[in-house]
């Protein structure tokens, strides 16, 4: 495989709006107001080879990052197992707890394998993926707990199944819902350079899913030994239920709610994040609501229903994945255009097929290490052009551009030894 150098693509910088017309919104994902448009930064024409950077933004107010969040995160988690532990120890005792937590590892490792396999092209900080997780195991769990007495006392007293049908059907999916997208909405307020689309909330959404369903299938499997007559059976009947059948039913509910945050993340704004936080619940409540509800003819409902959502949800994914990389492509065009990409850079790095030939062709030169870090490095770059063309927080974003177009020449040198 070859590499070029920088030069131009397409001739010279054309204007603003010429750009808007050429295909800046290639897609209906990350459309760009034309008034917020600006091209990227410099002149090939007056320096070929040579692109230039416009001095740093005025210098903006040091923050602290996600330092607070995760900070914040740990010490609730903390606290959360204090009230887990004691809790799943007296439902399942120390025999069930072993077994339904390594029986839970199965569905969950289904679960976040998924998650990777959405998060390739532009992998979310791990620090990040684990303060979802742990929001999911331990703290939404812990919300749980604290607000059911509540739906309880409200709940219809006339039968026992009365009971358990509004605890299934009404509690279980407003209390759920409402403390698995608490930390999606925290991730969006305090963590938005990162969570800034649709395909950002369904990553972090099917991670506090996945939490989520990891500690209730703990409950869930470990009661089946403590209470049953049968434990083995019984543990098998509802493991293929919960583990095989339907191991993404929680990241589906919960998913719904942060594709909805992730459009309202483009939006940079935070009265559209909170707004999209009570929208994105309606179906997440909704979903969760029919699943429940599912009762003697359940597979006949798990099937016509159910597989279809399903099915629904996984070609959404891959749409989405699709449109991620034709946006990738059109902002690394727009680097070209101004002289840092070559055309066949532009081909390498912003498709899959580019990106595997890459991956091939650095490990037979002993180069695999640095071509992962030019892909990931250019992916971070169009992500920061798609913050600058949003219209929000514009400086802080273009400081971020600036050091990552200072580190290109070095990145390509690494490459091409």
């Amino acid at each position: 495989m070859t590499m070029n150098r920088p030069g131009h693509y397409g001739g010279p910088q054309p204007d603003p709006r010429a750009l808007m017309e050429a295909g800046a919104n290639p897609t209906w994902f990350g459309r760009v107001d034309p008034r917020n448009y600006r091209p990227a930064p410099g002149t090939p024409a007056e320096a070929p080879g040579h692109p230039w950077l416009p001095p740093l933004p005025p210098a903006q107010r040091r923050t602290t990052g996600t330092m607070p969040l995760l900070l914040t995160g740990g010490i609730l988690a903390f606290a959360s197992l204090l009230l887990i532990v004691p809790f799943l120890l007296g439902n399942t005792g120390v025999a069930g707890f072993g077994i339904g937590f390594i029986a839970s590892l199965l569905p969950l490792s289904t679960v976040l394998l998924t998650v990777s396999f959405i998060d390739r092209w532009e992998p979310e900080p791990k620090r990040l993926l684990a303060f979802a997780f742990t929001w999911g195991a331990a703290v939404s769990i812990a919300g749980t707990l604290l607000i059911q007495p509540l739906f309880a006392v409200a709940a219809p007293r006339t039968s026992e199944a009365d009971f358990r049908l509004f605890m299934a059907t009404v509690e279980a999916p407003i209390v759920e819902e409402f403390t698995k997208s608490l930390g999606l909405l925290l991730l969006l307020l305090a963590a938005r350079k990162y969570f800034d689309g649709p395909v950002d909330g369904v990553v972090f959404a099917f991670t506090i899913a996945g939490g989520f369903a990891f500690t209730e299938n703990i409950l869930y499997f470990g009661r089946e030994i403590a209470d049953s007559t049968d434990p083995g059976t019984d543990l098998v009947r509802i493991f293929i239920l919960r583990g095989i059948m339907s191991p993404f039913a929680h990241a589906i509910f919960t998913g719904t709610t942060g594709l909805i945050m992730g459009f309202a993340a483009r939006k940079w704004h935070t009265g559209y994040s909170v707004l999209a936080f009570f929208l994105g619940l309606l179906p997440a409540m909704f979903l969760h609501n029919r699943w429940n509800s599912m009762g003697a003819d359940f597979l006949v409902q798990y099937v016509l229903v159910q597989v279809p959502i399903f099915l629904a949800a996984a070609v959404g994914i891959i749409l989405l994945r699709v449109a991620e990389s034709k946006l990738t492509r059109q902002r690394l065009i727009e680097y070209a255009r101004a002289g840092w990409f070559s055309p066949v850079e532009v081909d390498m790095l912003a498709t899959a097929r580019g990106r595997r030939q890459a991956i091939r062709w650095a490990q037979s030169r002993g180069r695999e290490a640095a071509m992962r870090r030019f892909v990931k490095a250019a992916t971070a770059l169009a992500c920061t052009r798609q913050r600058i063309l949003s219209g929000r927080d514009v400086h802080q974003h273009q400081a971020d551009e600036r050091r990552q177009l200072g580190d290109v020449p070095g990145l390509r040198a690494a490459v091409l030894g």
